[in-house]
């Protein structure tokens, strides 16, 4: 009994000194006209290509392409946890084209090289209808060091992926990938299917990387657990609002059954001065916002990946 004390009280202070650690962005301010609070709790995460913090080696290990001026959002993942039912993983294509206030129709992703957090996270709202509860953020360097500190995370490829471009050359079958593999395999979009793959290779890891923190191999081991809470401190930015406990209760709801899919597509286009854009269906992505904003299942022939 003495020594579970001492091992809880550890783990409290531990995870004070780390919640007091990480990094804060004003991302869930109040807007006018701003959507009240939909049904479940909505996490937005949002993986930057910020260079912060890394080296000019780093930059090369992780074949970053040096600085690329305003910080980006390289992938935008929206987790829905309802009040009664599976959790729904969303992936928001990058190259959506969507209203941005104050600027019109852009790319998504320009939203935060705009005006940052609150911006993209308005946009989100205001394009989707869903109140976003829960805001975290993760750049190049954090991305890698969390997934080294819990000793890689098992990957299985039906087909090699070679990418000089996101600095891999993976072959196919199960495999442990380390920081530097796993970052150009969720960035990579050297496949058929392009962006669409990347996000689904996205979600996949996001489960596999959650699972692997989750169990108690990674809990219970100091030699995990000590370089984790130090890679997490370091790589990831939350709300000012929100805590190192919003941030467990999002690792409990990637756990377990988990209904991952994309924004239905309704096509691609090319424009002037905006490039490769991508559209939402125009009665699709309604019904599928629609249902995530009043807390319902998705219907099934709105789920566009296992």
């Amino acid at each position: 009994m003495i020594l579970l004390l001492i091992l809880v009280f550890v783990v409290g202070v531990g995870g004070f000194l780390l919640d007091r650690s990480m990094p804060r962005v004003d991302a869930l301010s109040s807007y006018e006209g701003r959507i009240g609070d939909t049904p479940g709790t909505n996490f937005l995460i949002v993986g930057s290509d910020s260079r912060m913090g890394l080296t000019p080696e780093q930059e090369a290990e992780f074949t970053t392409g040096g600085e690329s001026g305003a910080d980006r959002t390289d992938t935008i993942l929206l987790v829905h946890k309802p009040r009664g039912g599976d959790t729904v993983l969303v992936s928001i294509p990058r190259d959506s084209y969507v209203p941005i206030p104050g600027y019109g129709y852009e790319k998504i992703n320009a939203a935060f090289a705009f005006g940052g957090a609150p911006l993209l996270v308005q946009t989100i709202e205001e394009s989707t209808g869903v109140h976003i509860d829960h805001y975290l953020e993760v750049g190049f360097a954090g991305f890698a060091g969390i997934t080294d500190a819990v000793g890689g995370v098992e990957m299985c490829l039906d087909n090699p992926m070679t990418d000089p471009l996101a600095g891999i050359d993976l072959a196919p079958g199960c495999q442990t990938l380390n920081g530097r593999e796993s970052l150009g395999f969720v960035r990579s979009r050297a496949t058929p299917l392009a962006d669409l793959d990347r996000m689904n290779n996205q979600r996949k890891f996001m489960s596999a990387l959650s699972d692997k923190i989750a169990s108690p191999a990674t809990i219970l081991n100091p030699f995990r657990s000590i370089p984790l809470a130090r890679a997490v401190g370091r790589a990831i930015a939350m709300d000012e609002r929100d805590t190192l406990i919003d941030a467990v209760r999002l690792g409990l709801a990637l756990r377990g059954t988990i209904v991952t899919t994309t924004v239905p597509v309704g096509g691609f286009g090319d424009l002037a001065g905006v490039g490769n854009v991508l559209y939402w269906d125009a009665n699709d992505g309604p019904r599928f916002w629609g249902a995530i904003s009043r807390g319902e299942p998705l219907p099934a022939d709105l789920i566009t990946s296992g």
